[in-house]
């Protein structure tokens, strides 16, 4: 059982509907018990940083997430998902979980439009068992005004260009993040979370 945590974002049937494509059981919860009895965690998100972390120490999810990470369960987070799990955001100086020390950080202003929104691509830095069978110049689908800036290189998994390189992937242990929409990248978002599923949580 996958456990999707339930913050109230919008996307979260949208990630339930992809797994159900390729025949993974999972579950939309805020229940403290099943998140931490699931086998894999799913934290996807849209919207912002405050008001993400105001809801999760709210309903008590930061405990939850700490917990599941230490145990070394997979962990996986999907857009709102990789920031986070950082130290803290520039989005209204918003302290966050600090899973993965680190910075999201909002695009600088410019020549480019913000948020960044549409296809890019991916160019991986980081060999890693949950991006297996990726083929070449691979495109995501990206919504975002800000960026996950971990302090450690190590924690870059992939990187993508959009005015400026940035972590699009990033990782530790057994926490993965990516910074585009998985279930709204098609066939190679899809790969991806069946990746994931696969996944024991080492590297």
């Amino acid at each position: 059982m996958i456990a999707i945590i339930d913050y109230g974002a919008g996307n979260l049937t949208s990630v339930a509907r992809a797994l159900e494509h390729i025949g993974v059981t999972c579950k939309i919860t805020d229940k403290y018990e099943e998140i931490l009895s699931s086998e894999r965690i799913i934290f996807p998100g849209v919207g912002a940083a405050g008001k993400a972390m105001e809801v999760i120490r709210h309903r008590k999810l930061d405990r939850a997430i700490r917990e599941v990470v230490a145990q070394k369960k997979p962990f996986l987070g999907i857009c709102m998902g990789a920031q986070i799990i950082l130290g803290e955001s520039e989005e209204n100086d918003t302290t966050c979980l600090n899973i993965i020390p680190g910075i999201a950080r909002r695009f600088p202003d410019g020549d480019i439009k913000i948020p960044h929104m549409g296809w890019n691509d991916i160019s991986v830095v980081r060999s890693h068992p949950v991006l297996e069978g990726l083929d070449g110049r691979t495109q995501f689908y990206f919504v975002h005004s800000y960026y996950p800036a971990p302090e450690r290189k190590e924690d870059i998994i992939a990187t993508t260009n959009y005015g400026i390189s940035f972590a699009s992937i990033i990782g530790r242990d057994n926490v993965i993040a990516t910074q585009f929409h998985l279930e709204k990248s098609g066939r190679h978002g899809l790969k991806i979370l069946k990746n994931f599923c696969d996944w024991d949580g080492r590297v």
